[in-house]
């Protein structure tokens, strides 16, 4: 079996954006034009396709990546509509990660939001291509000129216009193409399926060539014929501005803006024709880096079915009636159903016993899958988010994904004693799901303790469990999921000496601790010198002090930013054994630590409120008396956007109480921001506080 169409005319794209910019309607409509669905779903009469779980008609938002394929003028188009909410930031990281370009949707009125801002430095780090489109130009207050510029001002991206919105009386109803100079008028009977290409209107024509000659001088700097014939005022035609306009894009240093309005049915069309002809196919990226897991040297995979086979799983789904499902990035080779391949990261084998295409939640079985393809495997046990599947005689690593850790946490327990099972089972199944979601026993209480990215997060969650895996739980209230440190160095000793008779216990260590700077997370190092601890007892005084790290000496939270060094060591010739050296390594932490000046830090969000301008001093009196630091306050629309940071234990309900402070016509989003440490003026009464819970 071969491939059905050159790898050229392949795109693996997503869909980004702030939450309620439109992005699961654009998906709907480019499904009805591409005749994947006879029938446009809706977002909110809860029938859109790509939101497929009961929450997501529910609530209106999507929360899981979805992921399907069509065809646009002979191409494959593999699309992944992700979040908008920031609770399932995960969920777009891992998208961005295994994905070739991008569609960056904006709306038309609030422009650059803060989750469109996360998400374009998501794109950023892993340098995808993108293209953008300025929705709901039909909206009353839309502004696309001012949605333009702050693409510019808050995300710094060199943007250029390839097309025009057309008002008439306030209607959106047509748009001018920059590149071919047309305009196009829609026809609304056709539900946008039907449109009419004509010469663009005397009154218009002024700001069009305008325009036109500043998309042309910014591609000069890309292409020299261009520049030539530019500077000569030799004419242009639409195939060199599209070929510079490519080089451009995939480079990620020009992103072309569009506009439209998904909901009415226009502009999609043109969408799906610049996602053929200026975002990459796989063989425009470069070949894949990794290493090999036992030689440590540097390997490389080119996009090609020629090549070893190689792919990336980024998604574990559980189905109710297949199990679970991995979904998987296939980066060079091809793979037929039945072939064994190699978990390069747990160095174990897999059998490729079925392959699906995925269209949201439906499946089509594939016999053979190539390279660029997206597809789900079945059954595979020991893969994980992260994992590189690869050919056995060809093992590579690909660079792993990193993951937010969650900042909020929930007491759950079982509502009797035949939940406990499903309990486990439900939450298993979960964390496999979600990088982003924690499970942990806190041993003092025996406590089962679930954490996430936010309330929301945690509450789909715990709805998940309840529907998917029929559990019913008792969920305590949110709690603030706090860290410790250190701020001076200390050094101290730990002992553990049993004698029992016989064979005891031996191990006896003395260690230094220094702080880290923000983000340094564990170090260690051995200053042991000639010889005075054998070396196999050194790795048992890392991992003891690693454990310890987890149950801080304030409250028990986990510590960070802490370099352990090991000055000293003595041993027993009978009785030392490397668990009394575990002990002892722990014991000596647990000494230095508390000598170490240990604090504690709090998770600080950025914010952003956007308020009427009556009610805006409530707001930021309210604002201030939850600790927050306010960075600014600019105009956004008819109203002021505050920005500002807050610790997240000064949040809880505050949707509420913003309800109440405007009468309802307030807004906010929040995200994680960095952490902190907790404020002297509180820290003694915060400590007993937690020490009691």
């Amino acid at each position: 079996m071969s491939r059905g169409f050159p790898l050229q005319r392949l795109r693996n794209i997503g869909i980004m954006a702030h939450i309620d910019a439109g992005k699961t309607t654009i998906t709907e409509r480019i499904l009805y034009y591409t005749g994947k669905t006879h029938r446009m779903g809706e977002v909110d009469e809860g029938s859109a396709t790509m939101d497929w779980m009961e929450q997501e008609k529910e609530r209106g938002i999507t929360i899981t990546s979805a992921a399907t394929t069509c065809f646009w003028k002979g191409h494959q188009i593999n699309i992944i509509d992700t979040p908008g909410h920031v609770d399932f930031t995960a969920e777009v990281e891992r998208s961005l990660r295994v994905l070739d370009g991008a569609i960056t949707v904006l709306c038309g009125v609030g422009g650059v939001e803060p989750q469109s801002e996360t998400v374009w430095r998501q794109a950023n780090k892993y340098n995808v291509p993108r293209i953008v489109f300025v929705n709901k130009m039909d909206r009353v207050g839309c502004d696309f000129a001012r949605a333009v510029g702050m693409l510019r001002e808050r995300l710094g991206a060199n943007v250029v216009y390839i097309q025009l919105p057309v008002h008439r009386k306030e209607k959106f109803i047509g748009i001018i193409d920059l590149i071919s100079m047309q305009y196009r008028i829609y026809h609304e009977e056709s539900l946008g399926a039907t449109f009419e290409d004509i010469p663009i209107p005397e009154d218009l024509l002024d700001e069009a060539q305008k325009s036109r000659e500043e998309l042309l001088e910014a591609l000069t700097f890309y292409d020299d014929q261009l520049l030539e014939k530019f500077l000569n005022d030799e004419p242009i035609q639409d195939e060199e501005i599209k070929k510079a306009l490519r080089k451009a894009t995939l480079d990620a240093k020009v992103f072309p803006v569009l506009c439209g309005s998904a909901l009415r049915n226009k502009g999609v069309q043109k969408l799906l024709d610049a996602v053929v002809d200026f975002l990459p196919s796989p063989v425009d990226i470069p070949p894949v880096k990794g290493t090999h897991p036992d030689k440590n040297r540097e390997e490389k995979r080119r996009p090609s079915d020629d090549e070893p086979f190689c792919a990336l799983a980024f998604k574990i789904a559980s189905d109710p009636y297949m199990g679970k499902l991995t979904y998987f990035r296939v980066y060079s080779g091809k793979l037929k159903v039945g072939n064994v391949v190699l978990n390069a990261n747990t160095k174990t084998r897999e059998r490729m016993a079925r392959i699906l295409e995925m269209h949201a939640n439906k499946r089509i079985d594939k016999q053979e899958i190539f390279t660029g393809d997206i597809a789900a495997a079945v059954g595979l046990r020991k893969t994980t988010t992260g994992h590189t599947l690869c050919e056995q005689k060809r093992p590579i690593v690909l660079e792993k994904m990193s993951f937010p850790e969650p900042v909020i946490s929930v007491a759950i327990e079982p509502k009797t004693k035949a939940d406990q099972d499903q309990l486990s089972l439900a939450l298993s199944k979960l964390a496999d799901e979600d990088p982003t979601f924690g499970v942990k026993i806190n041993e003092e209480t025996g406590q089962t303790i679930i954490s996430g990215m936010g309330e929301l997060h945690l509450e789909v969650l715990v709805e998940r469990m309840m529907r998917e895996f029929g559990v019913q739980a008792k969920v305590g209230k949110p709690q603030v999921a706090y860290k410790e440190t250190i701020t001076l160095p200390a050094e101290a000793e730990g002992k553990f000496i049993r004698q029992t008779g016989g064979k005891g216990q031996y191990g006896w260590v003395k260690i230094r601790l220094e702080p880290l700077p923000k983000g340094g997370g564990f170090k260690f190092e051995d200053r042991t010198k000639g010889g005075i601890l054998p070396k196999q007892f050194v790795p048992p005084v890392k991992e003891g002090i690693a454990e310890s790290m987890q149950n801080g000496v304030l409250a028990g939270y986990p510590m960070v930013d802490i370099k352990a060094i090991l000055l000293e060591g003595k041993y027993h010739e009978v009785d030392s054994t490397e668990i009394a050296y575990r002990i002892a390594g722990s014991l000596a932490f647990q000494e230095a630590a508390n000598k170490a000046g240990p604090v504690l830090l709090e998770p600080v969000m950025s914010v952003e409120v956007t308020v009427p301008d009556e009610y805006l001093g409530d707001v930021i009196n309210d604002l201030n008396s939850r600790r927050g630091n306010i960075l600014g306050i600019h105009p956004k629309g008819n109203a002021r956007a505050i920005s500002v940071v807050v610790p997240l234990s000064e949040m809880f309900g505050y949707a509420t109480r913003l309800r109440s402070l405007s009468q309802g016509r307030a807004t906010f989003t929040m995200e994680f921001d960095h952490y902190a440490q907790v404020p002297d003026s509180i820290f003694e009464g915060l400590i007993t506080r937690l020490r009691g819970f």
